[in-house]
């Protein structure tokens, strides 16, 4: 039986823009809201991966 290609993990993408944002955030003396935005990047690139990762 031939196998399903595997599927695209966004995650990662979600842990790296918190991280990114954070210490970005941090150099400009606001973790908290580069944290946030980070956050809100990492999804929205997260749920692009799900939807292209759908179209398979």
């Amino acid at each position: 039986m031939p196998q399903p290609p595997s599927s695209n993990a966004g995650g990662f993408l979600v842990a790296v823009g918190v991280l990114v944002g954070a210490g970005v955030g941090l150099l400009l003396g606001q973790a908290t809201p580069g944290a946030l935005i980070g956050l809100a990047a990492g999804s929205l690139a997260a749920v692009l991966v799900w939807q292209r990762d759908r179209r398979r």
